[in-house]
């Protein structure tokens, strides 16, 4: 069956691929089929036709998998914010750890065996610290409106979340259950109120409006409560009738800020910020450690499961009292400081200035002295003069970006011959590849997959490395 551009065909879903899509094979060719899930009989259409495989949008549910659940939300199947909520948590988890097991054998070359069962998540909703939610001025249109011979208007004032592919529509959100339930709350009640009060939601293809986002953050291990409203104009006039309304109605609230975004940059993250109620931060806990975290800071999005990802990782390093640490890509410093109880002496490189200087204070609060931080690309900083100066490390953590490590980087660190490493990952085909390369001169022990991300596909992973004898 050749599986042409726009057919229609009926497929049986046999397993879970790469990016939470479900698999199925024609005579030997590969289908994937988003929004499927293994034991699904189905209808589909092929949308993409590929050398080696096809892609195909689901048309309907012929014969629904025994594994298949209804999703809690109503917007399941077009949000993109979690496209796995009709596949029950359990077989999440299982899948997700195929994934792992899938990408470090056929990408990396190496025995599936060496990846453990995936790490879960206590909480399988309600578990994020932090949602950013769009408002734009056209809202996403439902599937019947779309199929509708009759003219359907999308102007409105949208807000929630982006719709796939689409910068400049907005799915129009009436629940979600990934932050606590209070963060939708609050994003329904500053739509009404906006809706209300005349204020404009801004619109990206025209470049006018008012509101851009709202973006919430609570603390684990406090009370803490933020709301971040991101403005297109400066105008506190507005912001004050807006800040006054929501404490009134939510009292819980800690701290308001208004990040003012008058560029056409789509990010959240406003050229200039206003605190206009509380210190303008919340504070919260990773272990031990405290951490003030600003509007625009990062932080790890699922508090109580950073920590195991971190006593995973911790374990693997098997740190001694006069271990000099290397910790690659560290960010604000966490997991430096995380690592840093035993250690002499921690060592986090970091190419964002800000991610530095947050790292640089967050040790300075915590009163660890035996942790410092230098900024630069990892491939021109990591460096001779580097070990020279600061001596060289006994273990080394990497944490890279969804892209892996630099090519020049993986060859320094098989140059260096560093006696443990642990590589922490948030893509674990890209840490195949780049364990390939180690695996010449470390042996790869375990790889511990850990799920930060309930209800989607992404999982995040740690192998353990040893220098070859």
């Amino acid at each position: 069956m050749a599986l042409k551009k726009g057919q229609e065909v009926e497929l049986e879903i046999i397993d879970a691929a790469f990016k939470g899509k479900g698999l199925a094979k024609v005579d030997g060719l590969a289908v994937f089929v988003p929004g499927t899930t293994p034991g699904d009989k189905v209808k589909a259409r092929i949308i993409k036709k590929k050398k080696k495989h096809r892609e195909a949008k689901l048309l309907e549910i012929l014969e629904p998998s025994e594994h298949r659940i209804e999703p809690k939300c109503q917007h399941a199947n077009v949000c993109g914010g979690c496209s796995w909520q009709h596949i029950p948590y359990s077989k999440q988890v299982e899948y997700k750890g195929q994934q792992v097991k899938d990408h470090i054998k056929r990408i990396g070359h190496m025995n599936g065996d060496i990846v453990k069962q995936a790490i879960a998540s206590d909480q399988e909703f309600y578990y994020r610290n932090k949602m950013e939610y769009s408002i734009s001025a056209r809202r996403w249109l439902t599937e019947e409106e779309i199929k509708s011979d009759e003219y359907v208007d999308d102007s409105a004032f949208a807000a929630g979340l982006h719709a796939p592919g689409r910068f400049d529509k907005i799915l129009n959100l009436k629940e979600c259950h990934l932050q606590v339930p209070e963060s939708f709350q609050i994003l329904d009640f500053v739509r009404n109120y906006c809706i209300e009060h005349g204020i404009e939601p801004y619109d990206t293809l025209e470049n006018t409006g008012f509101m851009r986002n709202i973006m919430i953050r609570n603390s684990h291990y406090t009370d803490d409560f933020m709301v971040n409203l991101v403005t297109y104009q400066d105008d506190q006039s507005v912001m004050e009738r807006v800040k006054d309304a929501l404490l009134q109605e939510f009292p819980f609230i800690t701290t308001v800020v208004n990040n003012v975004n008058d560029t056409k940059s789509p990010t959240a993250a406003g050229r200039y910020e206003k605190v206009l109620f509380g210190p303008g931060f919340i504070v919260d806990k990773i272990g031990d450690f405290i951490f003030k975290i600003h509007p625009n800071a990062f932080f790890q999005t699922n508090t109580a499961q950073a920590e195991k990802l971190y006593d995973v990782a911790k374990d693997f390093a098997d740190i001694k009292d006069d271990d000099i640490v290397y910790d690659l890509y560290c960010g604000v410093g966490t997991l430096s400081l995380y690592m840093s109880r035993r250690a002499k002496h921690v060592l986090g490189i970091e190419l964002v200035d800000v991610a530095v200087e947050n790292a640089r204070f967050n040790a300075k609060e915590n009163e660890v002295d035996n942790v410092s931080f230098i900024k630069g690309d990892m491939k021109d900083v990591f460096t001779q003069d580097v070990v020279d100066k600061h001596g060289a490390p006994n273990v080394l953590i990497t944490d890279p970006p969804r892209a892996g490590m630099h090519p020049d980087v993986v060859k320094r660190l098989c140059e260096l011959k560093v006696p443990r490493i642990v590589y922490v990952s948030c893509n674990s085909s890209t840490m195949a590849r780049d364990l390939k390369e180690l695996k010449e001169v470390y042996d790869v022990e375990i790889v511990q997959p850990v799920d930060m991300f309930p209800q989607t596909y992404h999982i995040e992973a740690v192998a353990k490395l040893s220098l070859k004898v």
